[in-house]
């Protein structure tokens, strides 16, 4: 990923093989897990330790650069599109993640019935269902 030293700097964060080939790992597989995430960093950087992409995750995450998702019953996920309020459609049997755009026009899911006080910035939603591989004919 040509552009991910740039991106770590714009972020104020130091350039490190490790951040490197974890961010190029995320854009090349969205929605994926830990551990196929150290398998995909290995490719780039066969020496690259567990802790290393754990510690870089969780870095590259707080600095606003991944975003992580835990849809209820999987492992955590990563993905890199940051910075819109996308949703997620999740199937029931494969597990298989897509993203999904916010419902069309003034963002109606950051509107609740009552916000509590609460200045609204983001909503988390998940569809469940059956993706098109899984659903019967």
């Amino acid at each position: 990923m040509a552009d991910a030293e740039q991106l770590l700097r714009d972020a104020s964060l130091r350039v490190t093989r490790p951040r490197v080939a974890v961010l190029a790992a995320v854009h090349a597989h969205p929605h994926a897990d830990t551990e196929s995430l150290i398998a995909a960093a290995r490719a780039d950087l066969p020496d690259v330790s567990h802790q290393a992409v754990y510690d870089s995750l969780h870095t590259l995450t707080d600095a606003g650069l991944l975003r992580r998702i835990q849809p209820n019953g999987s492992v955590a996920r990563y993905e890199s599109r940051v910075g819109d309020n996308h949703h997620h459609l999740v199937c029931r049997t494969c597990g298989s993640i897509t993203d999904v755009d916010c419902a069309v026009g003034p963002a109606p899911c950051l509107t609740p019935s009552h916000d509590h006080g609460y200045v609204i910035d983001e909503a988390e939603v998940i569809y469940w269902g059956l993706c098109a591989t899984c659903a019967p004919s």
